[in-house]
């Protein structure tokens, strides 16, 4: 006999399932049961909290709110029991009318009796207690959401998706894994395609055309260039794009794992060169979604952190399209970060200020225990320094300008505000960099290598 499975999606909504058994497990293929929307009773002498639960949520008449999917037992619009309870043993006749039955009662014999009736009536039985003696699985599900404003992922062998997205613009994904009858094999084989799903690396764009209307767009902060360092939400929404406007700092490698037909538009800004102006990286935005795409802006750092992101944002809402915020690392706290340098130390650094080098840096606080942080700043940095010893700050203060971070040339150079200019220029130092001022730079294994103090 081929024993070989076919696999099968069912939709039982409104359609009667009967579960035998009330203990965990049966608890467990209930509520999945009802988050699919079946009329589901139970047959069972007696049943566990959970299923007890179900059985009394809502009551006949009231105005609770029943689980998503679910439907009440008459049919009707009227709220009435999410599960039907008959309190007694399993009997002959139970599965009458029934389209799929659950045994999970812990008696082979009354398994058996269940699953044997089912044969005779040809409705599909899951038999927990004996796998082989079933016509039909469960397996281990992954679920994941996509499109819409918000997304979740659903890993879980029996249970529903808790996914709440509403909008018209998103898709569900479902992944079933059977294991040869093996649940915790399937189980963790679920685990780690759930973990792929939820971080983008399985691709995940819609192929076939959608329903139409607007699309969306994501703000997404990639990080400061290293492709490990984007949130996973933010790579999960690069993989669901058709359209990815990406600037010159982002994290670029992740552009190669997107699919051909993927329309990427480069905006990216060099100090003194902008070939795309901003308003026109806003009608770019709004001219994508509005034609239906998904769209997302991938930036470097964070979107709002010298991002320009608010400007977007209220560009496209202007427009009616919905839009979404992903955080980034901001290089001004991880470049830093990547050389040894934190931005605040205990005795030595109470709080710090992040500002470009374009700007009045003299007002910043000139107290010795505050560091500041300057992007964009390498054209002005000699500038900047004299306007910081003007401003109070000793000579002598700690400076770091730190090249490329996380990228192949990465590297930091030190001096002090009196001497940085001088050594930058004869160090070759350019852009990007991020420059740090204060005594948190004394930190550094530069630094330190440099015998400066």
């Amino acid at each position: 006999m081929n024993s070989e499975l076919y696999p099968l999606g069912l939709r039982i909504a409104g359609r009667p399932v009967v579960v035998v058994g009330g203990g965990p497990v049966a608890a467990r293929r209930a509520r999945s049961l009802v988050g699919a929307g079946a009329h589901v009773r139970v047959v069972a002498p007696e049943v566990c909290e959970d299923l007890a639960a179900l059985v009394a949520l809502p009551g006949p008449g009231s105005a609770a709110r029943l689980p998503d999917g679910a439907r009440p037992l008459d049919g009707s619009g009227a709220p009435g029991p999410v599960v039907g309870w008959d309190a007694r043993a399993f009997r002959p006749g139970d599965l009458e009318g029934a389209w799929l039955v659950h045994t999970a009662t812990g008696s082979p014999e009354v398994d058996a009796q269940v699953a044997a009736e089912a044969e005779a009536l040809r409705i599909f039985c899951v038999n927990a207690g004996d796998a082989e003696a079933g016509t039909a699985w469960v397996p281990a599900v992954a679920r994941v959401t996509v499109g819409g404003s918000s997304a979740g992922t659903s890993a879980a062998a029996d249970a529903p998706s808790t996914d709440s997205t509403n909008s018209t613009n998103s898709t569900k994904i479902t992944v079933a894994v059977n294991a040869g009858r093996d649940p915790r094999r399937a189980q963790r084989i679920r685990d780690a395609i759930d973990a792929l799903l939820a971080t983008g690396e399985l691709p995940l764009r819609q192929v076939r055309p959608g329903a139409g209307g607007v699309g969306t767009v994501a703000l997404v902060g990639g990080g400061p260039g290293d492709a490990g360092l984007i949130t996973a939400r933010g790579r999960r929404l690069l993989a669901q794009a058709d359209v990815v406007v990406t600037d010159r700092l982002g994290p670029r490698a992740l552009l190669d794992e997107l699919g051909d037909d993927v329309v990427i538009v480069d905006v990216g800004k060099t100090p003194g060169f902008h070939p795309v102006p901003q308003d026109e990286i806003n009608a770019l935005l709004v001219e994508h979604a509005l034609a239906g795409r998904r769209v997302v802006r991938l930036k470097g750092g964070d979107p709002y952190v010298f991002g320009r992101g608010g400007e977007e944002l209220i560009a496209c809402e202007e427009h009616g399209i919905p839009v979404e915020v992903v955080p980034g690392v901001t290089s001004a706290v991880s470049v830093p970060a990547a050389v040894g340098i934190p931005v605040t130390h205990r005795g030595w650094s109470r709080g710090f200020t992040v500002l470009t080098g374009h700007e009045d840096i003299g007002k910043v606080p000139a107290a010795a225990d505050h560091t500041v942080i300057l992007l964009m700043g390498v054209s002005r940095l000699r500038d900047s320094a004299a306007a910081l010893v003007a401003s109070g700050r000793s000579p002598r203060t700690p400076v770091a300008v730190v090249e490329d971070g996380y990228g192949p040339r990465q590297r930091s150079t030190v001096g002090t505000l009196e001497t940085i200019a001088d050594v930058a220029a004869a160090a070759g130092v350019r852009a990007p960099a991020v420059t740090v001022i204060g005594d948190v730079v004394r930190v550094s294994p530069a630094w330190r290598a440099a015998g400066l103090d």
